[in-house]
């Protein structure tokens, strides 16, 4: 069968753990960390993005194969596998730099996406305030941003705030692991 590749772009707070996340989805074929939706001219760095004062999220880009999962099943883990209800924060981090955000590649998806925020908020007692825009450009983060989890595991952010996260992706998402 060939691939149907296709991409998807989240932010769900820290790029590390959505990354790490969705690495162990089946049929995901790449996860690049970086940035979008910002409103300043040039290529920004992490630096830069961490003071919130450029407006771009922490995103991953997901490159898929449609015929393995669809962008609902993506987006349906995304979106239970962060705190979708939380304005511009998930766990201690707080800015703009870590909101919840679907940037859609284009029309189809944006009513996916539209569809699957309807549907999920029924699971949520407070108000999901995920963003939904067209993607504007996607920046890549440097290399060390980069399957930071794999690379990184004995380190106190990754088993304090991605283990819970891959656990709960384990628990709910048994049947799309790779």
């Amino acid at each position: 069968m060939n691939k149907k590749l296709q991409m998807a772009t989240l932010g769900g707070g820290c790029f590390w753990c959505t990354e790490a996340v969705f690495q162990e989805i089946k049929g995901v074929e790449k996860v690049v960390s970086g940035y979008a939706g910002g409103n300043v001219p040039g290529e920004p760095t992490y630096r830069e993005i961490c003071s919130g004062l450029t407006g771009h999220a922490e995103v991953i880009q997901i490159t898929f194969d449609a015929n393995i999962i669809s962008y609902e099943d993506i987006l349906v883990i995304f979106m239970t596998t962060h705190d979708p209800t939380t304005l511009n924060q998930q766990g201690a981090d707080r800015g703009t730099q870590y909101r919840s955000v679907i940037f859609y590649h284009d029309e189809n998806q944006r009513r996916v996406a539209t569809e699957v925020l309807k549907q999920i908020q029924d699971y949520y007692e407070d108000k999901i305030v995920t963003e939904l825009s067209a993607l504007p450009i996607f920046y890549k983060a440097t290399q060390e941003h980069q399957n930071f989890y794999r690379e990184n595991t004995e380190q106190g952010y990754c088993s304090f705030v991605i283990e819970p996260k891959l656990t709960k992706l384990r628990k709910l998402h048994a049947d799309k692991l790779a």
